[in-house]
């Protein structure tokens, strides 16, 4: 009876803790499943900064250093030259090989039955080309232009007393001989084309001497002075001396 009592116990005992384990696994299973929820459901209260580290992609890591460049070297090449300060340089040496510069010929004039093609119509057989061109350019008198000859020169003392053909001495003033006044008068004259005098002005002399002398000039004549085939009028000067005798 014992025995009874205990396996009725033993299988009572089996049955009820199968129960339990199984009620309690079923609970653990939607206490975990509903804290995995739970965050799905209530996003506004998860962590924003934290998400956003997880959402935001890395920054990408920085490109590499530039490999280090490779020395440049800069090679000149000197290049001889034969001309030196302006003055050919003597060679060193005699060139293996001299480059003839052959020039080329001037194509010659293709010949017709008539002469040269594209010469004058009308022209001799055997003509050269720019012939008649050449002889009528060369034949036409090139006419040279005058010069325009100027109405009026000027010339100096030396010149017009070498064309002087009619000298008149000055009369002494009696005043200036009293008063024992000697001297130049210093006169400015135009010689007009036919040798006459005109415009006679004084420039320096004693004032008792100069009226003496303005009429003794006045009756000077004197050479046309010709210029390019031409008469002109001169301007110039003359030198009047009054000189007493014994004094």
């Amino acid at each position: 009876m014992f025995e009874d009592s205990l396996i009725e116990s033993g299988g009572r005992l089996k049955t009820k803790r199968g129960v339990t384990t199984t009620v309690s696994f079923i609970v653990q299973l939607m206490l975990l499943g509903l804290l995995i929820l739970i965050p799905l459901i209530y996003t506004e209260a998860l962590p924003k900064q934290q998400l956003m580290t997880f959402l935001v992609a890395p920054p990408p890591p920085p490109p590499p250093p530039p490999p280090p460049a490779a020395a440049v070297v800069k090679v000149v090449k000197q290049i001889q030259s034969d001309i030196i300060n302006g003055q050919l340089r003597t060679p060193t040496k005699i060139p293996e090989k001299i480059q003839m510069i052959k020039e080329e010929e001037a194509p010659a004039p293709v010949m017709s039955a008539s002469g040269v093609v594209g010469g004058v119509p009308g022209g001799i057989p055997g003509g050269q080309m720019g012939g008649v061109l050449n002889g009528i350019i060369s034949s036409t008198p090139v006419a040279v232009p005058k010069a325009a000859t100027p109405s009026r020169v000027r010339v100096s003392q030396g010149v017009s007393t070498g064309l002087l053909i009619k000298k008149v001495q000055p009369s002494y003033p009696p005043l200036a001989r009293q008063a024992r006044i000697q001297g130049h008068v210093l006169l400015q004259a135009e010689i007009s084309k036919d040798g006459t005098i005109e415009n006679l002005k004084v420039i320096s002399g004693h004032p008792m001497l100069s009226p003496a002398a303005i009429e003794a000039v006045k009756q000077w004549r004197y050479k046309p002075y010709l210029l390019n085939g031409e008469p002109v009028a001169v301007e110039t000067q003359v030198d009047v001396n009054f000189t007493l005798s014994g004094g």
